[in-house]
C-alpha cells in the first residue's frame, strides 16, 4: 500500500485519517497542502477515483464568495479556480493508487487493508 493523505494540518479530518492510519501502523506520507498544492496529474487522478470535480468541491468552506463564482463556471473553468483555490477541497484526500476518497471515510480504507 501507497497512502497518501492530502489535506491541512488544521482540519480535524485530515488528523482524523493521519490518526487512522497510525493506530493500524499502515505507513503513509502526509501532504500539507498550505505547502505544496495538489498537481493538475493528481487532481484529475483523485476526481476520477471519486466520481468527478464535483466531489472534491466543499460547498460549505469559508469562501463562500469564491464558492457562489464556482457554482455558474462551467466545468472547465470550475477545474481552474479549484487548482487555484485548493482551500475549498474536501479533506482529507486519501490515496491509495488508482483508488482515492474524500474526507473522513475508514469504512473505505479497511477495504484497502
Amino acid at each position: 500500500m501507497n497512502i497518501q493523505i492530502f489535506g491541512t494540518s488544521k482540519s480535524q479530518d485530515t488528523r482524523k485519517a493521519q490518526r487512522w492510519f497510525k493506530e493500524r501502523r499502515i505507513k503513509f506520507q502526509f501532504i500539507d497542502l498550505k505547502e505544496k498544492e495538489m498537481s493538475k496529474g493528481e487532481m484529475q487522478s483523485v476526481a476520477k477515483a471519486v466520481g468527478g470535480y464535483d466531489e472534491l468541491i466543499d460547498w460549505d468552506a469559508k469562501d463562500q464568495d469564491l464558492l457562489a463564482l464556482m457554482k455558474y463556471l462551467s466545468a472547465d473553468a470550475r477545474i481552474e479556480k479549484l487548482l487555484e483555490n485548493q482551500h475549498v477541497m474536501r479533506m482529507p484526500v486519501v490515496r491509495n493508487g488508482r483508488q482515492a476518497t474524500v474526507g473522513n471515510q475508514p469504512d473505505v480504507w479497511k477495504t484497502w487493508e
